[in-house]
């Protein structure tokens, strides 16, 4: 039971982490190539070192801390570095290839004709 559930995280965390990989290499430009890799391979590193506490945790005689860190600090810094590039990317005024979204006031101005 304890080899299917670790060979289970082990393979989501595979395919997540391939899913985030190959968007940060086919999608079009600056902004969306962001989000894979915060999102897809996150959750997928997130899994295999979930796959890696279990199974050194069974194999010692205690709980598996190194993990654990490991993971708390891809959760806390995987959104703050995401951030912070965006940011960057704004400021340097990096050009998106997605047209931006109709302004408020033509929204509202269309709602009231």
């Amino acid at each position: 039971m304890l080899e299917a559930a670790l060979s289970i995280l082990i393979v989501v965390g595979a395919i997540f982490t391939l899913i985030g990989s190959l968007g940060l290499a086919r999608m079009p430009d600056f902004y969306s190539r962001l989000h894979g890799p915060t999102k897809a391979t996150t959750l997928g590193v997130g899994s295999l070192l979930i796959a890696s506490m279990i199974y050194f945790s069974t194999q010692d005689d205690g709980i598996s801390f190194h993990e654990i860190l490991v993971t708390l600090f891809l959760f806390i810094t995987a959104p703050v570095s995401a951030h912070l590039l965006s940011k960057a990317a704004l400021h340097l005024r990096v050009k998106s290839l997605v047209a931006p979204p109709r302004e408020v006031e033509e929204a509202d101005a269309g709602e009231c004709k």
